[in-house]
């Protein structure tokens, strides 16, 4: 099949009408902020923290449940700004917790899973609550954004010029279909989309620093990271041996599939922009 017509086969289109309604959706949330984008980040949260106790087959056990627990009062103490020096207690208090759990029930449990409950609640919960934090932070209404433009963005300009001009593979063994012409497009597109961004909201945001530099430099390590997010994700799967983490998204496959990107994306964010402020 021609590179046109790839962009334009049945899966491919499958796969961006679902994409344009998760977008409009992420729009309509992250416009509103608030309770709304809160509420939002948990649910999503949570669902991908399933997803991901599932491929380690995990799902269903009463460890997980601490996890999911851990989750929930995570999102309690980010809710007001006043207990957010206390999420680090939360996350060892935590550990102790399935520790006790562990060993009460020895040996319902093995060692492994410990690492497995506690390194779901970092890598979704904590990490995706980013979203939210850098919404509510001094002009996140517009710096939120750039998480986006730096995943979901670069992961569409890859996947264009990766079709269009993509020969040379970036990681053979662990994502075949991945270009070394798809990264550079993802970046070069994410830089772009940021440098445009920022002449459009730059006179809104009140910063030492050029608004157009700051957004170029943030969309160009924030592209960098989002793929190493979604190799991540990938290596994960490949070692589990699944293909996708759910079927929720048609033609995305499940929320770790959609935002394994914007999960290491929105941390990243928030510390390049905390940093260049």
């Amino acid at each position: 099949m021609s590179a046109i017509g790839k962009l334009f086969s049945k899966s491919t289109m499958v796969r961006l009408f679902s994409g344009i309604i998760l977008v409009l959706i992420a729009i309509l949330t992250v416009h509103l902020g608030g309770d709304v984008l809160y509420v939002t980040t948990l649910c999503v949260s949570l669902v991908g923290l399933f997803e991901l106790y599932r491929a380690f087959s995990i799902e269903k056990k009463k460890i997980a449940f601490a996890g999911y627990a851990a989750a929930i009062m995570y999102y309690f103490l980010i809710r007001d700004s006043a207990y957010n020096e206390y999420t680090m207690i939360l996350m060892v208090l935590s550990l102790m917790f399935v520790c006790v759990l562990y060993v009460l029930t020895y040996p319902e449990f093995k060692p492994a899973e410990i690492a497995f409950v506690m390194f779901g609640l970092l890598y979704v919960p904590v990490m995706l609550s980013y979203v939210y934090k850098v919404r509510i932070a001094n002009g996140g209404r517009y710096i939120v954004w750039l998480i986006y433009l730096c995943s979901w963005g670069c992961d569409t300009f890859a996947y264009i010029f990766g079709v269009m001009f993509g020969k040379h593979k970036m990681a053979p063994v662990l994502s075949p279909k991945k270009t070394v012409e798809g990264a550079i497009g993802g970046v070069f597109g994410s830089c772009l989309c940021g440098f445009l961004y920022a002449l459009y909201v730059g006179d809104k945001i009140n910063s030492t620093v050029d608004i157009r530099i700051m957004f170029v430099v943030v969309c160009f390590f924030g592209s960098f990271i989002s793929m190493v997010g979604d190799l991540a994700a990938s290596a994960i799967k490949r070692h589990m041996q699944i293909k996708d983490y759910g079927t929720l998204i048609p033609g995305h496959g499940g929320i770790m599939d959609r935002f394994d990107s914007v999960i290491f994306t929105a941390p990243l964010i928030w510390i390049l922009v905390e940093f260049m402020k």
